[in-house]
């Protein structure tokens, strides 16, 4: 497992005093990031030969957020490599060890020059190292289904703030364009986000907010003649399945 470690800060914190759901997102992204970087296969390494990692989901599993100024480690590994795709399990835990974020995640790996997905072959597989197991997070639950009745939000222009180094949105803002959307703040115990189409500078972007069958919150961030850019299920429930 490839793991680092950092210190909660103030600019990492929401008006509670823990960390973010946007700071915790970047941190299981920075653990994506540094794994390539150390291991010879960052950034700069996929610019020079035209290719990309791109998130295609997520499962974030809450038991907790830290606290301003606690230390914390973020783990993360790959779990599997089929076709198109690479699986890699993430944790954030405190001193002692305890989890108190999990989460899967698949990507797929994409030509930047010719605008379509890659197989992944050995020689990209090799820098991370063997897959390991992944975590127990429980059944599946799949695609997002979008319920039959949505309300449309305010709608969101795309800034450059928004994007990162591919020049796309970054997926965390997904996450955070469906929790402004909500009608009022929730504490999320589980995210899943499905990403389907990259949004850029300028695009308009409709929140479409509805119930799910056990009254989770799914957004679809809506295009418009664009289509769906990616599909947002926030759950508050307690739900059962621990490491």
């Amino acid at each position: 497992m490839y793991t680092f470690k950092s210190r909660v800060r103030y600019s990492e914190i929401d008006a509670d005093g823990r960390l973010s759901i946007f700071g915790m997102m970047n941190y299981l992204q920075d653990g994506s990031t540094f794994h390539s970087e150390d291991a010879g296969v960052g950034v700069d390494y996929f610019q020079k030969h035209h290719k990309a990692w791109m998130l295609s989901s997520w499962r974030i599993r809450i038991e907790t957020l830290p606290k301003l100024g606690e230390t914390i480690a973020v783990g993360t590994w790959p779990t599997a490599f089929k076709g198109l795709h690479g699986f890699r399990d993430f944790v954030i835990q405190n001193e002692e060890g305890c989890p108190l974020v999990t989460a899967h995640s698949v990507w797929f790996l994409y030509d930047t020059e010719k605008h379509v997905p890659l197989r992944v072959s050995q020689a990209d597989q090799e820098p991370y190292g063997a897959p390991k197991p992944p975590l127990n997070m429980g059944e599946e639950p799949g695609k997002i289904r979008l319920p039959g009745e949505m309300t449309a939000g305010e709608p969101v222009e795309i800034l450059r703030c928004h994007l990162d180094t591919n020049r796309h949105v970054n997926n965390a803002w997904y996450v955070e364009m469906a929790r402004d959307a909500l009608p009022a703040p929730i504490r999320i115990r589980e995210i899943r986000a499905d990403y389907k189409k990259a949004a850029l500078l300028g695009d308009m972007v409709t929140p479409r907010i509805g119930r799910g069958p056990a009254g989770e919150w799914i957004v679809a961030l809506d295009g418009g003649e664009k289509g769906i850019y990616a599909a947002v299920c926030l759950d508050e429930r307690e739900i059962k399945g621990r490491l």
